[in-house]
């Protein structure tokens, strides 16, 4: 027990700095060091606990909690959310201080142009994981692109799109979902 609450700190302890700005960014990686280094699961129970974690309120690192529980229940969720969430929120707290005092100096400028095309590659990477992840043939595919569109291009309520996504998948794959 105390070698996988280990291996959970080890994990998220480095995943911790990159999630600054949003835990999305380190989606790609923590799918690949919970499901292809560690095999503490299988791909579509990644997907599953993230589904899940995104419909439950709070903040992003539900998920890593999730996974946490997963591996070695109560321990392990208390483990990786403080692995998650104490570096990154010492490290916020240091770079809030520093961003304020030099509030709009050419290096801050220089360092968001900079990080705005990483943060939105690590973002598409997360979803290239997550799209390789889902089961059930084109439908959940075909769904998750036309929602992703409709995201972009209206202003449509997400949950509608849920039940829209639901119903698609229930009344294509209806007779095989036990």
């Amino acid at each position: 027990m105390a070698n996988l609450l280990l291996s959970l700190m080890l994990v998220f302890l480095p995943l911790s700095f990159a999630t600054v700005g949003g835990g999305q960014s380190a989606l790609a990686d923590i799918h690949r060091q919970v499901v292809e280094v560690h095999h503490w699961m299988t791909p579509a129970q990644f997907l599953d606990i993230f589904a899940i974690a995104r419909m439950a309120p709070g903040p992003g690192s539900v998920l890593c909690t999730l996974i946490g529980w997963h591996v070695a229940g109560f321990w392990g969720a208390l483990v990786a959310t403080l692995s998650i969430i104490g570096p990154t929120a010492l490290l916020a707290y240091g770079v809030a201080h520093v961003w304020a005092r030099f509030g709009g100096a050419r290096w801050q400028r220089a360092i968001e142009s900079g990080l705005r095309p990483v943060a939105t590659g690590m973002i598409l990477a997360a979803t290239y994981v997550l799209f390789r992840a889902l089961e059930g043939g084109w439908a959940p595919r075909v769904v998750a692109l036309a929602s992703g569109a409709l995201l972009l291009k209206t202003r449509v309520h997400p949950l509608l799109l849920l039940a829209c996504g639901a119903a698609i998948v229930v009344m294509v794959h209806g007779n095989q979902i036990t």
